[in-house]
């Protein structure tokens, strides 16, 4: 299990183009949503105060693979659930959990980078 802290450095040790905002402070709900971003695209999120699902990025075709193999893996906070999932931090094992934050950070920077 990685706490918030640990999350929050992962991420940020993934690359020196990581940003790291509070882009929905004008939402009651989401004011303490952060949210990571790389080429200026969000790849993570989760809540601050409600640390229950972390919200990532990933391939279409390894969704229903991971859900059916992982009960911490489900549906995504408010984003599609056909290119984003959510993981339960307190049950997902850490080298899962930074291998799919890794892999969000891969799809997006793929995508959206130079």
């Amino acid at each position: 299990m990685m706490n918030v802290e640990q999350i929050r450095d992962y991420c940020l040790s993934l690359g020196t183009d990581v940003e790291e905002k509070f882009p929905f402070t004008k939402f009651k709900s989401g004011e303490n949503v952060l949210v990571f971003y790389v080429c200026g695209h969000m790849f993570c999120f989760f809540d601050l105060n409600d640390f229950q699902l972390i919200t990532l990025k990933c391939q279409p075709d390894r969704i229903g693979e991971l859900k059916a193999r992982y009960d911490c893996v489900g549906k995504p906070y408010n984003e599609s659930a056909k290119y984003w999932i959510g993981v339960d931090p307190y049950s997902a094992p850490e080298e899962l959990l930074k291998e799919l934050i890794g892999n969000s950070y891969m799809i997006v920077k793929a995508k959206y980078g130079n």
